[in-house]
């Protein structure tokens, strides 16, 4: 048996057939484990059988030919496997979960329509997120039970070793055992304040995968997709929820610019000198549709805020051309609904160009007394970009070193070298 994608892959395997199980792996997966665990009893149980499930796929379909629904054939095969294991261990009753209730147990949910629940996926990304566990405990969870990565795969995006991301895993599971987590969707008066939880955790992914904290390119592909998969799955689940809708819009506002951030050489290009022709205009049609429906009917999230401003960006035709005020107004209405360093540094940024390098600048010096915000490159960097605008070269490298300084990922150190290397000697 070899390994691909973190499953078990006979060697025997069709090309055809490899193909196809790879495909369910990654549209499917999620689906299928989600359904396996309300009658496996546990998680680890759960994806024990996803996992035959599949192997048993590859083992089989090149005889028995590929099923026409694979998701249906894999659910079926892994729900029989953890009923098997029940049986095998003579204990179904005592192991069902303290995490699943009956498998005609609606799961607790007596203010929630049967159509507010439309498949287990729900329940299992409220388990992954829920907000006993620590944040980064849930990201590793979701894109090890949700996204169907391998430990290994998880530590890798988050480069910490195998080993540590397998305790924080091990840790995270009998967290949610021990303190009885329950395997549902919270009723529906809890649903908002636990939805913007998860929201909030897919959005950490996209956010990492978009722009790396670490390692040799500006982003991670594969993390900032998986964000975007996540983004869909609860558009799906969800469809009526604006906050869904807000951050799908953000995802693909944001995402729609990527294939400019760097050149053919991977070095970072800034914004107002990247190749719009560049930008996926589909993507940014598609997530305008979706930020018109996240803004109608109510005071807009902050996801739709912070989509909205994508969308200024994404539709301006050109960087002289951007509304730098009606940016600056919407990032005044995002710190009134969301008011973080991060957001408050941005808006200093958009206040610099709308108002003019001074007075941006101005507004950093005073964040730079923030204790967030001591270690955040991108103030150093930020500053150092508006004091070169100003004419002030010595002052830039200042901010620029120290931006180097605090920065872990090689191509930003690449991009703050060359604008080093610009003020001369």
């Amino acid at each position: 048996m070899a390994r691909t994608g973190g499953e078990l892959m006979p060697e025997a395997a069709s090309p055809e057939v490899a193909a196809a199980v790879a495909d369910a792996h990654r549209r499917e997966w999620a689906f299928v484990l989600a359904a396996t665990v309300r009658v496996a009893g546990s998680i680890d149980d759960a994806e024990e059988a996803v996992q035959e499930a599949y192997a048993s796929a590859l083992a089989t379909w090149g005889t028995s030919g590929i099923p026409r629904n694979p998701g249906a054939w894999l659910t079926v095969a892994a729900r029989r496997r953890a009923l098997d294991m029940h049986r095998r261990a003579a204990t179904a009753q005592r192991a069902l979960p303290k995490l699943l209730g009956r498998e005609d147990d609606d799961g607790g949910l007596p203010d929630m329509a049967p159509e507010a629940v439309p498949d287990d996926r729900l329940r299992l990304i409220f388990t992954c997120c829920h907000p006993a566990l620590a944040l980064d405990a849930r990201v590793a969870l979701t894109l090890r039970l949700l996204c169907g990565l391998s430990t290994a795969e998880v530590a890798r995006a988050f480069l910490v070793p195998d080993a540590t991301m397998a305790a924080r895993i091990t840790r995270a599971k009998k967290k949610i055992a021990a303190a009885n987590i329950p395997y549902r969707v919270p009723p529906a008066a809890e649903l908002p304040g636990r939805l913007d939880g998860v929201l909030s955790v897919v959005y950490l992914v996209y956010t990492t995968g978009h722009t790396a904290p670490s390692g040799a390119d500006l982003m991670r592909r594969d993390l900032a997709d998986r964000g975007l998969e996540l983004a869909r799955m609860l558009r799906v689940l969800l469809p009526g929820d604006r906050d869904v809708a807000g951050l799908l819009a953000l995802v693909l506002l944001t995402g729609a610019r990527r294939d400019a951030r760097v050149d053919d050489q991977h070095e970072v290009v800034l914004l107002e000198n990247q190749d719009r022709s560049k930008w996926d205009r589909q993507a940014t049609a598609e997530g305008v549709a979706l930020l018109r429906e996240s803004l109608a009917g109510r005071p807009p999230g902050r996801f739709a805020l912070m989509a909205a401003i994508a969308a200024v960006h994404d539709e301006s035709p050109s960087w002289l051309d951007t509304d730098w005020q009606e940016i600056l107004g919407l990032y005044d209405l995002l710190m009134d609904r969301w008011p973080s360093p991060v957001v408050r540094l941005n808006r200093a940024i958009a206040l610099g160009f709308a108002a003019g390098y001074a007075e941006g600048l101005a507004e950093l010096d005073v964040l730079g007394g923030d204790p967030q915000l001591a270690r955040y490159p991108y103030l150093a960097a930020a500053r150092g970009d508006f004091l070169v605008r100003l004419g002030r070269p010595e002052e830039a490298r200042v901010a620029f070193e120290e931006a180097l300084i605090l920065t872990d990922n090689d191509a930003e150190r690449r991009f703050l070298h060359g604008r080093l290397s610009a003020l001369g000697e």
